[in-house]
């Protein structure tokens, strides 16, 4: 604890990681989707277009999740302080 720089530096690098924890949550959640969407098609083939586009939009709102958290973690990184 002699070094300020360093510990600011360390807690920086603790917080990014910590807003890293996001992406697990959108993680499941895409894969939750394609099970879901995967088994919907399984049972009603007809049915497998529009389920398709549901299922697509469904991972790409997850996966925006992950994209914030990531530029919330970049931005600790390198804008803090």
């Amino acid at each position: 604890m002699g070094d300020p720089i360093a510990f600011v530096t360390g807690m920086k690098l603790l917080a990014a990681g910590l807003a890293m924890l996001g992406t697990i949550g959108a993680g499941l959640g895409v894969g939750i989707a394609a099970l879901g969407g995967v088994q919907a098609m399984g049972r009603n083939p007809d049915a497998a277009p529009i389920i398709q586009t549901n299922m697509i939009l469904g991972m790409a709102f997850a996966e925006a999740v992950a994209i914030y958290a990531l530029a919330v973690a970049i931005i600790i990184i390198f804008a803090a302080g």
